[in-house]
């Protein structure tokens, strides 16, 4: 044997050492929790054979509490680059075999070395956690690296779409860094996040909760919108993030790749959606279908503040992303989290030059005390902050209600809609017909023999002087009502119309969002 021949062979062997993570007990304890290990993970996400390790040799450099004997192999997360349908990828997996994943100072440079490659490469991050949390043995050098990974989250947000993956226990600071994200995805039984655990809680404050009570997938796919997609294996996670990265951008000076148009299904039938009646709930999602192509939508963060329906999708073979009132939840109106969740969509979009469609059906904000004491007027702001702020091509189109407050929320003219449509049956007024009436013509109602009689006459006066599209075309800010069948064909001569749109705005730092 060649000296050469020798030294590939000590590499292999080094290499097959390595790879092994922490060794066959763990990783069979791994597959018994059911959960692959970071290295199958990363193989089975990415495109075949297409997985590129670096630092693989990397081990941790603490010298403290018997630290100085132990190997920990590729210090506990794996980092490199790949492709997914052949898109650039950049990802890491924290191994948690390998002391479960712990984060100490050279686990942390491995991820921000991978982070600083894809800022300068410009391609998508994806970051796979599954983590006991910070390396107590190193002490301060370990919160030194979960500093490290929130600079660069922060410096790549809006540059770089940055993915995040809990597949594992994710507490205390290293929730941070998915929070720092664009998208976070979970899934069932699998995925624990929280800042702090439940002994600390029942320690502090005597209450008992279960990890999966306390920070679950579904508590943060339901209840606190901190994870944009849930899933209920890890192949079915891998099937989400696979369709999300061929709908988005690499980087911020790109746009999403475009494909082949196709026509929505010719099963549905987009006059039949939507009931005359304003009163009558439906899905606004079967609306976004009967106009997308394939009628193929990808709904984002679908089981939280259902109210409103957020989302990407292709037009003419491009992505779009829609927001859109969902009448069948709350009658579709604006709350806190409703809010919150289209503000931060639309700047997402924005951020990567994908055009907003807005479908408009919806009464105004929440009422009631509970809002007002939640701060609905602050999250409120957000959405007309966000629309107000975006420059890609922004195209609204009013189903039915649009009243007050809402009505200049969702992409109205008034905060720079490109183009503005209405459904004969949208209602555009201060407020709904009912309330309306009875402020407007109180008098009249009170002094009436049959006040019903008189207050449904008065309703019905007000819903032909008011609350019909026409007014508000007639002063120009609607540019065309349309016929519910025409909507497809005049949102693709709008895209089309604006892809080369350009907008000036004044030279500042940034901005100061309603936080």
């Amino acid at each position: 044997m060649t000296s050469l021949s020798k030294n590939i062979q000590d590499l292999r062997e080094r290499k097959a050492l390595v790879e092994m993570g922490g060794g066959e007990a763990a990783i069979e304890k791994q597959v018994a929790m059911g959960k692959l290990t970071a290295r199958e993970r990363i193989i089975t996400l990415l495109d075949k054979n297409s997985f590129h390790e670096y630092d693989l040799f990397v081990d941790h450099d603490g010298r403290d509490f018997g630290m100085e004997n132990k190997v920990l192999h590729g210090d506990g997360v794996i980092t490199g680059t790949g492709t997914i349908f052949g898109a650039p990828i950049c990802i890491y997996a924290q191994d948690f075999t390998v002391a479960g994943g712990s984060l100490g100072l050279k686990h942390a440079r491995k991820i921000t070395k991978i982070m600083d490659h894809a800022l300068k490469m410009k391609c998508p991050i994806i970051g796979i956690n599954d983590s006991g949390g910070a390396r107590i043995q190193e002490g301060v050098g370990a919160l030194a690296g979960y500093g490290e990974i929130f600079y660069r989250n922060t410096i790549c947000s809006g540059v770089i779409p940055q993915i995040s993956l809990i597949l594992g226990p994710c507490a205390g600071g290293a929730v941070y860094s998915p929070a720092l994200t664009d998208f976070v995805f979970v899934v069932e039984n699998i995925s624990k996040m929280f800042i702090t655990g439940p002994n600390v809680i029942k320690t502090v404050l005597g209450e008992d909760i279960s990890m999966e009570d306390l920070g679950g997938a579904r508590v943060h796919a339901e209840i606190t919108g901190n994870a944009h997609f849930y899933a209920q294996s890890e192949q079915e996670c891998f099937d989400q993030i696979k369709k999300l990265v061929s709908l988005i951008p690499w980087n911020n000076m790109e746009r999403a790749k475009s494909i082949e148009p196709k026509e929505p299904s010719v099963k549905l039938n987009i006059e039949q959606v939507v009931p005359a009646d304003p009163k009558k709930p439906y899905d606004v999602r079967d609306v976004i279908k009967c106009i997308v192509d394939d009628s193929d939508f990808l709904e984002i963060q679908e089981l939280w503040a259902a109210n409103i329906v957020i989302g990407f999708a292709r037009m003419g073979g491009d992505t779009v992303g829609f927001v859109a009132n969902q009448p069948m939840v709350l009658a579709g109106v604006l709350d806190c989290d409703s809010s919150d969740k289209a503000a931060r969509f639309i700047r997402f979009c924005d951020a990567f030059n994908i055009p907003i469609i807005t479908l408009e059906d919806m009464p105004g904000y929440l009422p009631g005390v509970d809002q007002e004491h939640a701060g609905v007027i602050r999250h409120g702001a957000k959405v007309l902050y966000a629309y107000s702020e975006a420059t890609v091509p922004k195209v609204t189109v009013i189903l039915r209600k649009a009243y007050g407050g809402g009505y200049i929320a969702m992409n109205s003219r008034h905060l720079g809609a490109d183009f503005m449509f209405a459904w004969p049956s949208a209602e555009i007024a201060v407020m709904g017909p009912e309330g309306a009436a009875n402020i407007i013509f109180r008098k009249e109602i009170m002094e009436a023999e049959d006040q019903d009689a008189m207050r449904q006459e008065k309703v019905k006066e007000y819903i032909e002087k008011f609350a019909n599209p026409y007014v508000a075309a007639s002063k120009g800010f609607i540019d065309s009502v349309i016929e519910p069948k025409e909507t497809r064909s005049l949102l693709l001569h709008a895209l089309k119309l604006s892809v080369l749109k350009s907008e000036d705005r004044p030279a500042k730092k940034h901005g100061i969002p309603p936080f």
